[in-house]
């Protein structure tokens, strides 16, 4: 008997089983934006056989150096908020002002060679300051907000009306971040780097594959567990 079925969505998916985020990554399929996509859909549009993903899946074991992972569909709202900002956003914070470095020095140093490195910068710039606004926004406005609601026995009146407003704002961001990702992968030959690059080059390649796969993580958490949470709540509260 399948665990899996090919009407299973891809979100639904890694919300049971964070840890199979892994195996959606190694195929390609996008768990977070695209998270409300069926197995099959996701084969097709990616021309795999959907028997062979399953497969994979069915026979998927987790490493046993993971580190623990918060049950995000479990835990309260206020709990789920406070772990994206603690452990996503932290890593941003960290991660790309250090990613910017790389990206500058390793323009500056071979862009004769390889006229790509601007556009990766242009487009790695354009996220950074993409991703600082919305974490801002996140975390002094929809988040404040999803918490308030969370301890409220009714809706609160909240400036922008309904919650759904800022949540359907940070959905479009999401989608320009990922957009900004698939750009980054395609200039990058997939974060393969040529025979030549030096080990900087080499290092920001890498860097830029745990920047994608913790920012799907991120999203997929929002996108798939704490919005719909957060617009159901406001929904039964509001009757």
């Amino acid at each position: 008997m399948h665990t899996f079925q090919s009407q299973d969505t891809v979100g639904e998916l890694v919300s049971r089983q964070p840890a199979l985020s892994r195996v959606f990554e190694k195929a390609g399929i996008d768990y977070c934006c695209g998270g409300r996509k069926t197995l099959d859909e996701a084969c097709r549009q990616k021309g795999m056989d959907v028997g062979s993903l399953i497969a994979e899946l069915e026979g998927f074991i987790p490493p046993s150096t993971d580190e623990p992972s918060v049950d995000a569909a479990a835990v309260s709202l206020t709990e789920l908020a406070d772990h994206i900002e603690q452990t996503h956003h932290a890593y941003l914070r960290s991660e790309l002002p250090r990613i910017d470095a790389m990206t500058e020095k390793v323009g500056s140093a071979h862009g004769r060679k390889d006229a790509r490195l601007g556009r990766i910068r242009a487009v790695f710039r354009g996220l950074l300051s993409e991703m600082e606004s919305h974490m801002m926004k996140e975390e002094q406005i929809l988040f404040p907000m999803i918490r308030k609601l969370e301890v409220s026995k009714t809706t609160p009146a909240f400036h922008c009306g309904s919650i759904a407003n800022p949540i359907r704002q940070m959905e479009v961001e999401h989608d320009e971040a990922g957009a900004a990702l698939d750009t980054l992968r395609h200039l990058s030959d997939g974060f393969n780097p040529p025979d030549w690059a030096c080990n900087t080059y080499r290092a920001l390649l890498e860097t830029f594959v745990d920047l994608e796969n913790d920012m799907h993580r991120q999203v997929h958490k929002e996108n798939n567990i704490l919005f719909p949470r957060a617009l159901a709540m406001e929904n039964e509260k509001a009757t």
